[in-house]
């Protein structure tokens, strides 16, 4: 009896100190699990805050060099005034680093920018990005200034004040869509020398009634652009007043009760385009349209009308004189 009695105290002290060892273990595995969570964690959030930095990247990547660079203009805004931004031709895109800024079109005018301060005294740098119609590409770092030296800025080129040295080495056009393949500084250059050299290539193509006389001077073209040159005298004393033009491929017959069917074309560029004309005086501008022909049936009609007045004029062009239009080889810029 005392030998059973001892056997089972022995059993007994065995089984609580294999119960100890297994507990034992089982809180250094979870805490072992709790540490490596916890170095993870910490892990995954040293990277989300802090980002790579250098040139270190995923993969296979070449560094962008200097040369590639197109440097910023430095800008300072201000809570309390705005700065404005001129450009030479309409603004097409702009983008802003961060909410810190605002900007959009001044009212009224496609070329004017202005910006100011969304907050007062931000303290980090920001950007600004603007691309224009003639496919000009402008960028501003941009930072707060309690008193901007400049409220007033004129981004002129180098085709407006005739310095080749205003334009970067290293800057490239921007192309629109709807001037396909066409450098939209290429087709400015077009117009531009087209209304310097005013050449008559078009003598028999007009319209003259009530002392105003509308008349189509040439049409050239350029890798799939076609250019109108025009010219509006106003033999009058009366100021003509434009109110808009009009180009449409119509039908040359149409029978009786036969609905109207027109084809607008829309310019996509027009160069000294103006809306009046005074007395005594003549005004040239050169429209800027995508490539058509006309069947033999079809007539491309030019109308320009009067603002509150009935001296309207109209002429009509046909697929002969389409493609007669004279090939721009070279550019003769006075």
């Amino acid at each position: 009896m005392r030998k059973l009695i001892f056997m089972l105290a022995i059993g007994a002290s065995v089984w609580s100190a294999n119960a100890q060892k297994t507990e034992k273990v089982e809180k250094v595995r979870q805490a072992a699990q709790t540490v490596l969570s916890e170095e993870v964690q910490d892990k995954g959030e040293d990277v989300r805050k802090s980002p790579s930095t250098g040139e270190l990247y995923g993969g296979l990547t070449r560094a962008v060099t200097f040369d590639r660079m197109i440097p910023p203009y430095g800008l300072e805004v201000t809570f309390n005034k705005t700065v404005h931004l001129i450009f030479p031709s309409a603004i097409r895109y702009v983008d802003l680093g961060s909410a810190d800024i605002i900007a959009g079109k001044a009212d009224g005018s496609e070329n004017v920018l202005r910006v100011k301060a969304a907050l007062r005294d931000f303290s980090r740098e920001t950007n600004l990005a603007v691309i224009t119609e003639d496919g000009s590409y402008y960028t501003y770092n941009v930072k707060y200034a309690d008193e901007p030296t400049k409220l007033n800025i004129e981004m002129k080129d180098f085709i407006h004040d005739g310095e080749a040295v205003n334009r970067p080495n290293n800057s490239m056009e921007v192309y629109l869509k709807e001037l396909g393949s066409e450098s939209p500084l290429l087709v400015r250059l077009i117009m531009q020398s087209i209304y310097k050299n005013n050449d008559r290539l078009v003598k028999h193509i007009g319209c003259k009634r009530f002392g105003i006389q509308y008349t189509l001077k040439g049409i050239y073209t350029h890798n799939g652009l076609l250019y109108f040159h025009t010219e509006l005298k106003n033999s009058s004393h009366v100021p003509f007043n434009l109110d808009y033009i009009t180009f449409k491929v119509v039908d040359k017959k149409l029978a009786k009760r036969t609905a109207i069917q027109e084809q607008v074309i829309v310019p996509l560029r027009a160069y000294n385009y103006v809306t009046v004309v005074n007395g005594k005086s003549k005004e040239r501008t050169v429209f800027t349209l995508p490539k058509f022909t006309l069947p033999d049936d079809k007539q491309l009609v030019v109308e320009l009308n009067e603002q509150s007045g009935g001296r309207h004029q109209r002429f009509v062009i046909e697929n002969a004189e389409l493609i007669r239009a004279r090939v721009i080889n070279e550019l003769k810029v006075k």
